[in-house]
């Protein structure tokens, strides 16, 4: 039957470390089934978050929120993370002894299977779909099988559910082993109640003084396996069961590689109270279908039998990622997390200026009137990457307007510990002026920046109670220039960093700081011209953790590559994305933002031609393929056509996917159109217009080629193969199952009717549907030559006029 796993984090969000994972799978409707839709329609398409709809078995009441009665109160809510996964089992075929891989067993019809552990001992039973082993005091009991499996060339999988407590024991322990024919000579993964550790170990007389143990964590730990590969025994853990990471490798003990094996999953304890260990899904291959958040948990009843029928939705569109971004240099600041951050980019009409750093008490930046006359206008200037600053204009060095602030007692206690790091951006053509200021509460204690009154360079003077102010010259160029700087002050290392230069010297470091003033100090050497993004770091950080935001304020980062560009919008909202392929271009500045992080993540995944999308584990949670992972394309895996079991499988051929003319721009740049006119002649105009982040007009221009050779006449194309997949053969039925976006496949034996007897077809999206012995998958495919690129003197890839498209 099929065997999904539904995996929910109650209790956990998506930004949690390390959360615990309940299974479900066992209240799974599977007559109604799961039901999940991912991708595109086709590959002109934006593709839209992932979807996925359960219906789930309520007759206790678990999954109704609320209730306190449920396992899970009160984490049955919106929002909690949840996994979706296949598992398939090798079939034991041929005879003995077989590859361990195909000792498989999921324990779901609750009784132990005489043939897979026909040895099995002390009590164990299956309960709930589980191998439940007892843990009782003075007793060893475990599941074991006959001596019939071998390591060589495969592997030992399976699934650590429940975990023994402690008890009162000295030692109470659980352990999953490759038994060799001498009793006590054995390898596999064994855990420890009593140090809470994991251990791979390859013993010889029931010990392993070179065990290799880790602080077991249900996250990191949840699947453990074993392999033999090349020589060489492998311990791998995994939190998802199909991303592994290795633990341990040794070359694999001669009895490996010369003898037949027994599998024992064992338990044992000394003293204490008896409990059990649980373990599943032995032999499991695991193929991630889905990770999201629950967005609903519905009640339903019908008379007094219940069900929930949840719907969940991937990171597309999680709250953060559809959150409105602010400009970018105020995202890259905040990455580095101030304790204080004012970016002083308030309206024109503002008259104080607020904290967006989130620490509290901290209170807003005000006028403070020196003197008589002078003006602070909000607004008036223009500061890094052309963003709104303030403009101080006094009317003497004694007479004007700055700016102070109580920062609270946060701020001030956060200084007993650690040193302050000043960051700010400022332009003036006028030496010895206050550029910001910080006293404790009674002024006792006092640290003031200035532009020295001769060489127009760094001046910071600092006082601490009873001791005079000292000043400290660092060697800056003259920065009374009238040129838009950046500045670092770094009070822990007595370090400058100065447009991305650093300076060093000596530096007394005061503490007690809570009052900060900026453009002016105690009424007097008032600033005269511009100061902007103001932030104060109360904490660990490095002078090169800051200067890079020098780049991000003059030139909006525009010439980085587009998988990099990607992954800095990414972290904004607390994702990280890998990449499929290699051709990414240099794109333009997005140094204003202002959008939701998915929608400019989009303006690059549209630049480039690539896609975006979530990864269907728990992994790194987004994908960015290049547009050439789809070069010359070579099918994946092969169907044929009578093999499909399906009556839905779709051939097109019409004017849907035109595009003839087409009208690129820049930012910055010329706006170019390029035509097909015997398309045109062909079909009328069918015109796109191309607003791409390109950092030069021949990007521009090869990105509107590349769409015209691709679309200004698609030939037929398989636009929708549906295949009943658990029909398949288990190779055919993973491959499948490992089939995502932009995978592609080969179609054979095509109807007589169809333009050819075979096709090659591209993944753009698909549905599914996977219930009681059924596994459907609904594949949206487009024409995989569309993407056939120029290779210099080879037979298919270089026919004039057919297949000479130059690579984009």
């Amino acid at each position: 039957m099929t065997n999904p796993i539904v995996d929910v984090f109650f209790g956990s969000t998506l930004t949690s470390s390390g959360p615990t994972a309940t299974d479900i799978s066992r209240h799974v409707d599977l007559m109604r089934g799961i039901e999940i839709d991912r991708g595109a329609q086709d590959e002109l398409s934006e593709i839209q978050p992932s979807s996925c709809r359960i219906a789930l078995d309520n007759s206790d009441g678990r999954f109704t929120p609320g209730r306190a009665a449920s396992p899970y109160y009160p984490n049955v809510r919106k929002g909690v993370p949840i996994r979706v996964s296949a598992a398939t089992f090798t079939p034991r075929t041929g005879s003995s002894p077989y590859p361990m891989d195909m000792l498989g067993d999921d324990f779901d019809d609750d009784r132990i299977s005489s043939t897979l552990w026909p040895n099995s001992y002390g009590g164990v039973s299956e309960v709930g779909g589980r191998a439940r082993i007892p843990v009782v005091p003075g007793v060893t009991a475990g599941y074991q099988s006959a001596r019939e499996w071998t390591l060589v060339g495969s592997k030992l999988t399976a699934r650590l559910v429940t975990l023994p407590a402690v008890g009162g024991s000295s030692s109470a322990v659980c352990s999953m082993w490759v038994n060799s024919t001498t009793s006590g000579t054995r390898l596999g993964w064994r855990y420890n109640a009593v140090t809470g550790l994991v251990s791979a170990e390859s013993q010889t007389g029931f010990s392993d003084g070179a065990a290799v143990s880790f602080t077991y964590s249900p996250f990191s730990y949840m699947w453990l396996r074993v392999r033999e590969a090349g020589g060489t025994v492998f311990w791998e853990s995994s939190s998802d069961g199909a991303a592994w990471t290795t633990r341990r490798s040794l070359a694999a003990p001669a009895w490996v590689t010369s003898q037949t094996h027994a599998v024992e999953i064992a338990a044992t304890r000394t003293g204490g109270v008896a409990d059990y260990c649980e373990w599943d899904y032995v032999g499991a291959t695991v193929h991630p279908r889905f990770f999201g958040t629950v967005q609903s948990w519905p009640t339903t009843w019908k008379g007094l039998s219940s069900t929930a029928t949840i719907t969940c939705t991937d990171l597309l569109t999680w709250s953060s990622i559809v959150k409105e971004l602010q400009p970018m240099l105020v995202q890259e600041v905040l990455l580095d997390r101030p304790t204080v951050f004012f970016p002083l980019t308030e309206p024109s009409d503002s008259t104080s200026a607020g904290n967006i750093a989130g620490t509290a008490g901290v209170g807003s930046l005000s006028i403070v009137q020196a003197g008589s006359g002078g003006t602070l206008e909000f607004a008036g200037g223009v500061g890094p990457n052309g963003q709104p600053c303030p403009v101080f204009t006094p009317a003497s060095s004694s007479a004007g307007k700055y700016l102070s602030a109580d920062l609270g007692p946060n701020v001030t206690d956060a200084n007993a510990s650690f040193r302050l790091r000043v960051e700010c951006w400022f332009s003036t053509s006028t030496k010895d002026r206050v550029l910001l200021a910080m006293t404790s509460s009674d002024a006792e204690t006092k640290m003031v920046m200035s532009l020295n009154s001769a060489s127009g360079g760094l001046q910071v003077q600092v006082q601490s109670p009873g001791s005079a102010l000292v000043a400290t010259l660092w060697g800056t160029p003259d920065l009374a220039d009238g040129q838009l700087h950046h500045l670092v002050y770094n009070e822990f290392t007595g370090e400058v960093a100065v447009d991305g230069v650093t300076y060093s010297a000596s530096n007394f470091s005061p503490n007690d700081q809570r009052l900060l003033y900026v453009g002016g100090f105690q009424n007097t050497r008032l600033w005269n011209g511009l100061i902007s993004y103001v932030a104060l770091y109360v904490r660990s950080v490095t002078t090169a953790d800051l200067t890079p935001h020098y780049t991000t304020g003059t030139t909006g980062h525009a010439g980085e590559s587009a998988s990099a560009r990607m992954s800095r919008l990414a972290s904004y909202v607390g994702l990280a994305v890998t990449t499929q392929g290699s051709a990414f271009d240099a794109v333009a500045s997005q140094a204003d933002l202002g959008r939701s992080a998915l929608e400019h993540m989009r303006d690059i995944a549209r630049t480039e031609s690539g896609k975006l999308l979530t990864n269907r584990s728990s992994g790194i949670p987004l994908i960015f393929q290049s547009r050439d992972l789809r070069y010359n394309p070579v099918a994946a895996l092969t169907l044929d056509y009578a093999d499909l079991e399906t009556t839905d499988f779709e051939y097109a051929y019409d004017d849907q996917k035109v595009v003839n003319a087409v009208t690129a721009s820049r930012p910055g740049g010329a706006t170019q159109r390029v035509i097909s006119q015997a398309s045109i002649d062909a079909y009328g105009e069918k015109p796109q217009d191309l607003a791409l982040l390109k950092n030069t007009d021949n990007s521009a221009a090869d990105a509107a080629n590349w769409l015209i050779s691709r679309y200004a006449d698609p030939p037929p194309e398989a636009r929708q193969v549906p295949v009943e997949a658990y029909s398949m053969p288990i190779a055919t039925y993973r491959a499948l199952l490992n089939a995502d976006v932009s995978t592609v496949l080969g179609l054979t034996a095509l109807p007589s009717q169809a333009p050819g007897s075979t096709a090659t077809a591209v993944i753009e999206g698909y549905t599914e549907r996977i219930g009681l012995r059924q596994h459907h998958l609904d594949f949206h495919t487009s024409r995989a030559d569309t993407d056939t690129v120029w290779v210099l003197d080879d037979s298919t890839y270089s026919v004039l006029d057919s297949t000479t498209r130059l690579a984009y």
